[in-house]
């Protein structure tokens, strides 16, 4: 413990300079003058809060952070790994998984015979509608996180709309073996 100390203080106090250990020499920037520096390091630090002047009266604030760009291009919105499809299908099963259950309960009716009975032109108007609206705000560059609020979050719309795509596979798994309606 001593000996590193002492080390320690001899390359802060004296600077590196090549030292034998065992027979073998180890270089440090000391014996390279091309490594050395030539200026001196200063450590410089900001007081968390609002900066005060001797009038204390507060002085200029540093700019609020840059956001960092969205891009709006179509293919990397809807790429595989981009911000619309996995939102957008989730919208989608949410709408869909309530509206099964919302006709299976008036009408007594399961999620095939909805399909069979006009359902295809309302799952494809009400995809054309929330696709339209789900993109609109990315091509403007706003982000769902971005709105993000209290319980409303992002994160909590993802996983709604992954238990809502659960949801509506399990029910009409459910009702094909069931064989009628779940309700």
């Amino acid at each position: 413990m001593a000996t590193a100390s002492f080390n320690m203080q001899s390359v802060f106090a004296g600077g590196l300079t090549t030292r034998k250990i065992n027979g073998n020499k180890l270089f440090f920037a000391g014996t390279f003058p091309s490594l050395k520096r030539n200026y001196p390091v200063g450590v410089r630090c900001m007081a968390e809060g609002e900066p005060k002047n001797e009038d204390s009266a507060p002085t200029s604030a540093a700019p609020p952070p840059t956001k960092p760009k969205v891009s709006t291009k179509f293919s990397d919105l809807l790429a595989f790994s981009g911000p619309a499809p996995e939102r957008i299908n989730g919208r989608l099963a949410m709408v869909g998984f309530v509206a099964a259950l919302a006709v299976e309960l008036s009408k007594g009716e399961n999620v095939f015979a909805q399909i069979s009975d006009g359902g295809v032109s309302w799952f494809l108007g009400t995809t054309a509608i929330l696709t339209l609206a789900s993109l609109v705000p990315l091509f403007k560059g706003i982000t769902a996180e971005s709105k993000s609020d209290g319980i409303m979050t992002s994160d909590a719309e993802l996983w709604n709309g992954r238990f809502a795509m659960l949801g509506l596979v399990a029910l009409a798994f459910t009702e094909f073996v069931k064989g009628g309606t779940l309700v």
